[in-house]
């Protein structure tokens, strides 16, 4: 086995999550970056690995559920739900980008990042 870096940059889901209610009714984009350091096989087979495929709809189909108030409490439970898809994830960081938060002042970007290893 062999130490790999498994990222998916920039996930988009449209989805209601914040504390205003606008934001419940109206929903926005959220955008989602993920890394897994994964324990793999060398044998060029999935089964020794780890699917980005379905990390990917994982996080895009809790993203859509279960709306939550803050995007703190979204980074750490999506990291819950991707470290068990396997015992071969070792270590995974969430970070979730609200580009439309509410914000009455010009930005580039509003985000949380939630990292932990499989303890």
């Amino acid at each position: 086995m062999a130490e790999f870096e498994i990222a998916i940059r920039g996930l988009e889901v449209y989805a209601h999550h914040g504390v205003l209610q606008f934001e419940r009714d109206l929903g926005q984009i959220f955008v989602i970056d993920a890394t897994l350091t994964v324990d793999a096989g060398t044998a060029d087979d999935l089964e020794e690995s780890v699917s980005y495929a379905e990390i990917a709809e994982l996080i895009a189909d809790d993203v859509k559920q279960n709306p939550v108030n803050l995007i703190e409490t979204l980074a750490h439970r999506l990291h819950g739900k991707v470290m068990a898809k396997s015992p071969r994830i070792k270590r995974a960081e969430i970070t979730v980008h609200k580009p439309s938060a509410p914000i009455e002042l010009k930005f580039e970007d509003v985000f949380v990042t939630y990292r932990g290893d499989n303890a």
